[in-house]
């Protein structure tokens, strides 16, 4: 029988996902699990989008122009109008989710062989696509005591070589929550600038910054024909499900290649571009995503606060997203300790999942004394989903102190 091919057997499982199974089966031993281990809001989505969906007139439910609904094109360059972006026609074509986008940005700036310069910790999915598409990543080393902030740009610069194709990161970050401020992404327009890279900023979270103002890519007209934008309505929206985002260039060939691309793939959901344009048409939008934005920003501090009373946690005040990457000096491996949590310990019926951080790295050993922690749930949830970790990590270290006592 012939294998499968090289490209997916190195594709590692998503350490959001992978363990998800040992999570159905706690809960069929009766366990609560609190699901701190994905990036999916407990925050009811806007009417006026569900209203959008469920109003929309369609007879025939027909694949919809590859570009996108031209009404949704409109409405997301309204959106950005009123961010102070303005968009000329054919600089933004809707995506099937922010996935799609971004994946369509490697495919666009790499050949196979290239490379891409990405900070870590990063969102796994980026890894796992370069990898599909035969594209190096190559880490940017980041520290949790500098709150995940790039390194000084000549750290940076020493990691170009001729085959770097592009610079890309989220911002503000997943996993780790990190707002880059103006002054650093200068350093990494001027560096692009330099090399003639392209930057793709990753920008689902934009709205969702507590700390300053989130600077997008576009804000830097210098950087005109090589900045790429990646945007999903996923998480600002909380609606994760309609798998709607965008693609924004102003390089008119980077675009025509995305119009391949949007050609090859058909087209993206037809019924939720229709609740976005319902959505950014009802006058209270702003409100909405502020509101939205006003949950999460208690949520963090909630978080924080009680993470603190986990003696020798190390972890920085995010200053957006809805992420907080954990250091548990405790450990050292997050995985094992993960499925400790769903496998082996409850709290009064009572466990919590995290995603471990091994997986948002490329750079083998790192991770494994870190985790993610998504602060999508109440705040009441989150205060004790933060005792259930605690005593889940002395009942962890008091298992290994017993198996290495008995092993000796």
């Amino acid at each position: 029988m012939r294998n499968v091919s090289e490209r997916t057997l190195a594709v590692k499982g998503s350490p959001i996902r992978r363990l998800v199974p040992l999570a159905n089966e706690a809960k069929k031993r009766g366990i609560h699990v609190y699901h701190l281990n994905i990036g999916q809001p407990d925050i009811p989505t806007p009417k006026a989008f569900m209203d959008g969906v469920r109003n929309a007139s369609i007879d025939v439910l027909s694949y919809s122009p590859a570009p996108g609904i031209s009404e949704t094109i409109e409405a997301l360059h309204d959106f950005y109008a009123d961010m102070g972006v303005e968009l000329d026609e054919g600089d933004l074509r809707v995506t099937i989710g922010g996935s799609e986008a971004f994946v369509f940005a490697l495919q666009i700036t790499c050949d196979a062989g290239e490379e891409i310069l990405v900070p870590e910790p990063f969102y796994p999915n980026y890894n796992g696509h370069a990898i599909i598409n035969g594209i190096n990543v190559v880490p940017i080393t980041t520290k949790i005591e500098d709150g995940f902030h790039f390194p000084p740009i000549d750290e940076i610069e020493r990691l170009v070589t001729p085959k770097t194709r592009a610079i890309l990161f989220s911002n503000p970050g997943n996993p780790t929550g990190v707002g880059y401020t103006r002054e650093e992404l200068q350093g990494i327009v001027d560096l692009a600038l330099k090399y003639d890279l392209f930057v793709i900023s990753d920008e689902p979270y934009r709205e969702l910054m507590y700390d300053g103002h989130a600077t997008s890519i576009l804000e830097f007209p210098e950087l005109g024909q090589n900045a790429i934008l990646v945007d999903s309505i996923s998480k600002r929206l909380s609606a994760c499900g309609a798998r709607i985002g965008c693609i924004v260039s102003r390089n008119k060939d980077v675009m025509a290649a995305v119009n391949k691309l949007t050609q090859i793939r058909l087209s993206a959901p037809t019924f939720a571009q229709h609740g976005l344009v319902a959505f950014l048409k009802d006058p209270n939008y702003k409100q909405e995503i502020e509101a939205i934005k006003t949950k999460f920003h208690a949520r963090r501090d909630t978080l924080y606060d009680a993470l603190q009373t986990i003696p020798g946690v190390c972890c920085r005040k995010p200053e957006g997203a809805f992420y907080i990457f954990v250091k548990f000096p405790q450990i050292d491996d997050s995985e094992e300790f993960v499925k400790f949590m769903l496998n082996d310990f409850d709290l009064d019926g009572e466990t919590v999942m995290v995603a471990p951080g091994a997986g948002f790295y490329a750079t083998e050993g790192k991770g494994h004394d870190e985790v993610r922690i998504a602060y999508v749930l109440e705040e009441p949830k989150l205060i004790r989903a933060v005792e259930i970790l605690k005593a889940g990590l002395e009942a962890f270290v008091e298992q290994r102190e017993r198996v290495a006592a008995t092993a000796g």
